[in-house]
């Protein structure tokens, strides 16, 4: 009996996109769901890791790569990155047959020999990021609060959410995974430490052929949950992870090691926004470092949710990480990104949403707590002020976005308050 399939936001991305593409290409982090979906489009599929026709299928990419491209359309080749000579194959393949929706391409890495491709592809093959599950696609938000209407200036928001500190702790170290969705807790909460030595043992050195040491991978990897939603420097992350004075291990190799780890998708930081401002403030540039997940954070910590609970200053930060992961979500089919902002005199604003007609929200981060949402909404008044308005828009929204907190409103200085189980594209 074949399983359900659970409804993910990037569907329509997908469908918009083999519209208008002769192939699209998803890409994102193991276990995250990429083949499923795939597969729910497909008319024809290859598994290029399947045990049984692996060598073969390498060695047809190698000879003859356009027999891998046989099938009913859209014709899905899973894990093509282990044959990188197919992305040219299916470029070509594109114009000869000069129509759209041909082929879907699913990668969980970068592929090691880019040498091998000599044509990026545009015009023919687009892609798509797929992440884990936002709440809004696990069930865990209602939806009630849609940024699509807020972007549309439909500003009457209102909803309820139940959530304690108990759910949003155990939301974080369950994540987004498939597998993990609608499992006991036990099993949930098996996922990510799971997912983290699958990355330490292989992914991270099997990426690009370079053998790393999976004790420096944890380390690594434990460093960077410590800094998570925050602007760390390299040297600082470094520090971290060494363990006396006399480690030999360098910056140069932090790189290489942060490098693998962006390549598998296990590491998404955000860049900064640099808006117009009324005065010559200097905006702080810094990338801020987040996971593609948070419970990838807690499983590299070793934390559980009682952790949390009792830690309510790293239960913040990864929480910060679990709305960012959901805004990038929500942002991808509304075809904008996600930015944050920092300046040099301490005005900050955790998300900016951005959409590519122009449009933006300014988004605050909290946990929950009066005063920490007095203090978000403080900031985003700040930030709007300090915009030159006759240079850009004004924001579209403003808005607390916390862990809990039992309704969604606005407030009488026009700033929305809306629990992250409200909230959807």
């Amino acid at each position: 009996m074949a399983k359900e399939y659970m409804n993910r936001i990037c569907d329509q991305v997908l469908q918009d996109k083999l519209e208008a593409k002769g192939a699209v290409l998803i890409k994102g982090a193991k276990w995250c769901g990429k083949t499923t979906t795939a597969e729910h489009v497909a008319r024809s599929v290859i598994y290029m890791e399947d045990p049984a026709k692996k060598q073969q299928y390498l060695q047809m990419a190698d000879i003859n790569p356009s027999q891998l491209l046989k099938g009913e359309v859209p014709h899905l080749i899973d894990e093509w990155q282990l044959a990188p000579k197919l992305w040219d194959a299916v470029r070509f393949e594109v114009d000869q047959r000069d129509d759209f929706g041909q082929f879907i391409l699913t990668g969980s890495a970068v592929p090691p020999e880019s040498a091998q491709i000599s044509h990026t592809g545009t015009g023919r093959i687009t892609s798509l990021t797929m992440r884990t599950m936002s709440l809004f696609e696990s069930g865990d938000s209602d939806g009630s609060v849609s940024l699509r209407a807020l972007f549309s200036s439909e500003h009457n928001i209102s909803g309820s959410c139940d959530h304690t500190l108990n759910d949003i702790a155990f939301l974080i170290c369950r994540g987004g995974w498939p597998k993990s969705i609608g499992k006991s807790k036990k099993v949930a909460l098996a996922q990510a430490p799971d997912y983290l030595d699958a990355v330490i043992e292989s992914d991270i050195s099997r990426v690009d052929g370079v053998t790393r040491d999976p004790e420096r991978a944890r380390k690594v990897l434990k460093a960077y949950a410590r800094s998570v939603a925050s602007e760390a420097s390299l040297a600082s992350i470094l520090n971290d992870v060494k363990a006396d004075e006399t480690d030999t291990f360098s910056e140069n190799t932090l790189r290489s090691y942060l490098t693998a780890l962006r390549q598998i998708f296990v590491i998404e930081d955000t860049n900064a926004w640099n808006p117009n401002l009324r005065s010559k403030t200097a905006i702080r540039s810094s990338d801020t470092r987040y996971f593609v997940d948070p419970s990838v954070a807690t499983a590299a910590l070793g934390i559980g949710p009682n952790d949390l609970i009792n830690d309510l200053s790293t239960a913040g930060l990864i929480f910060e990480n679990l709305c960012v992961r959901d805004l990038r979500i929500y942002a991808d089919s509304l075809d904008g990104k996600v930015y944050h902002y920092r300046d040099k005199n301490g005005l900050e604003c955790d998300a900016v949403m951005h959409l590519r007609n122009g449009r933006y929200g300014l988004i605050e981060i909290k946990l929950g707590g009066d005063e920490l949402i007095e203090e978000g909404a403080k900031n985003l008044l700040a930030l709007r002020d300090s915009i030159d308005d006759k240079k850009m828009s004004e924001p579209a929204f403003m808005m607390v976005l916390c862990g809990v907190a039992p309704f969604a409103y606005r407030r009488s200085d026009g700033v929305f308050v809306v629990p992250i189980g409200c909230l959807r594209n």
